[in-house]
């Protein structure tokens, strides 16, 4: 059984998708009814003849209809479909019930509310481990300028295919002879490793997407990257430092881009709550040196007047491509209103790129620059590629059959995550 408001919904329905159905009908009441004014008959005002003119042509009209196979199809395969669902089943509950149900609901946002603290504590802990990685980062900076040269200890890395091991045990020989051969030629020994974080750039597609030609002279003097988080007590969030040497484009020796964090239920939406997601983001005021601003490029424009049909030249300045407006960010709406398409999706690029570099770029650099990370990435996504198209190939199946019985089988389409949510911890 279903309830009186879904079956009208139903009628309504149907009476919609047959209105072409319904102008056609032609009536077979006593043409009698039907009067060439709007005189009165027998005394009886117009009016009360048009009522009752209408009220006939209605249960004719309806008897017609429910007396149509198609229609009383239709009718059928909708009731069907609106039963099926769990909104219609819960309707059908008794009261005493659905007042259980209301006490489940608040049994799961108080669930919420702990899972964010949950969160939150997940947060602090990786605030402490970041300060135990943070030496190892330190030294691997001092690496990567040359500042300090790694020991032979520090320098020294074993293979894990056996073939290889064996292949470099069996040349080893030959290999310290040649060395030696060749201390005594000139041979280049740049200081620490040239171009390493400008190298991971031009790896990484995310990245390499953003970088311009103009930019890649600029990030060849990047030095590091850090990831620092929110104090304790305060709002979740997290920066990105970016560290350059001094070099001729801009004073700074440091960029920054904090990312605001949310690990809270929606008071109107609680049960969507998934986990912390980067709401709003910051960049920094980039001090370019005179005339190296690659963020905005100097076009000519000629005007004429008017009047004395003079020409002139002007020069005015345009936004331009660059990495660099990674540091001036598109900002939230933050006044209730919603953001378009394009400046949602490109807030969304944005959160994405920042959780990249904090979740990935940072911790495993070195596998980004030799490109192992970025195998190890294409491999898993291939992976979720392949078990999508075996579920895929389920899915198709188990359409194959139902459309046996039931030639209208719903398509009901994939659904989509919100575009601004960020994970910082999956359990």
């Amino acid at each position: 059984m279903i309830s009186i408001q879904v079956y009208f919904n139903t009628v309504l329905f149907v009476y919609l998708r047959n209105a072409n159905y319904y102008n056609s009908l032609s009536f077979v009441g006593d043409k009698n009814i039907q009067m060439a004014d709007n005189s009165s008959s027998d005394g009886v005002p117009s009016d009360s003849l048009e009522a009752a003119k209408n009220a006939s042509n209605k249960e004719k009209l309806t008897d017609q209809v429910m007396q149509n196979p198609q229609v009383l199809a239709a009718l059928q395969e909708r009731l069907e479909n609106v039963s099926h669902t769990p909104s219609s089943y819960i309707e059908t509950l008794p009261k005493a019930v659905k007042r259980r149900i209301n006490a489940l609901k608040q049994l799961q946002v108080k669930c919420a509310h702990i899972e964010a603290k949950f969160y939150e504590e997940v947060h602090d802990l990786e605030r402490k481990y970041a300060a135990l990685y943070q030496p190892l980062f330190d030294k691997r900076r001092e690496f990567i300028t040359g500042d300090v040269e790694p020991t032979d200890a520090e320098s020294e890395w074993h293979s894990e295919n056996e073939e290889e091991d064996k292949l470099a045990g069996d040349v080893k020989n030959k290999v310290v002879i040649a060395e030696k051969e060749a201390a005594t030629a000139e041979e280049p020994n740049p200081k620490g490793i040239p171009e390493f974080w400008f190298t991971i750039f031009r790896n990484v597609d995310m990245l390499s997407e953003l970088v311009q030609e103009y930019d890649e002279p600029i990030l060849k003097h990047l030095q590091d990257i850090k990831v620092k988080f929110s104090d304790p007590g305060q709002p979740m969030s997290f920066v990105l430092e970016f560290h350059f040497e001094p070099n001729d484009y801009f004073t700074n020796s440091v960029l920054t881009k904090t990312y605001k964090m949310k690990s809270e239920p929606d008071k109107a939406d609680p049960f969507s709550f998934e986990g912390p997601e980067i709401v709003d983001c910051d960049g920094c005021t980039i001090d370019w040196k005179k005339g190296k601003n690659v963020t905005v490029k100097t076009i000519k424009k000629k005007q004429k007047h008017k009047g004395r049909g003079t020409v002139r030249t002007i020069t005015k300045q345009v936004p331009n491509d660059s990495f660099f407006n990674f540091f001036s960010p598109l900002k939230a709406s933050g006044d209730g209103e919603s953001l378009d398409e394009d400046s949602e999706f490109t807030l969304a690029s944005d959160f994405e790129i920042g959780h990249f570099f904090r979740e990935r770029i940072v911790p495993r650099a070195v596998l980004y620059f030799t490109g192992e990370a970025i195998e190890d990435d294409d491999n898993f996504e291939e992976g979720e590629e392949g078990e999508e198209e075996d579920l895929e190939g389920d899915e198709e199946g188990e359409e194959d059959e139902d459309a046996e019985i039931n030639p209208k089988v719903s398509d009901l389409g994939d659904t989509q995550q919100g575009v601004l949510r960020c994970w910082t911890f999956h359990r």
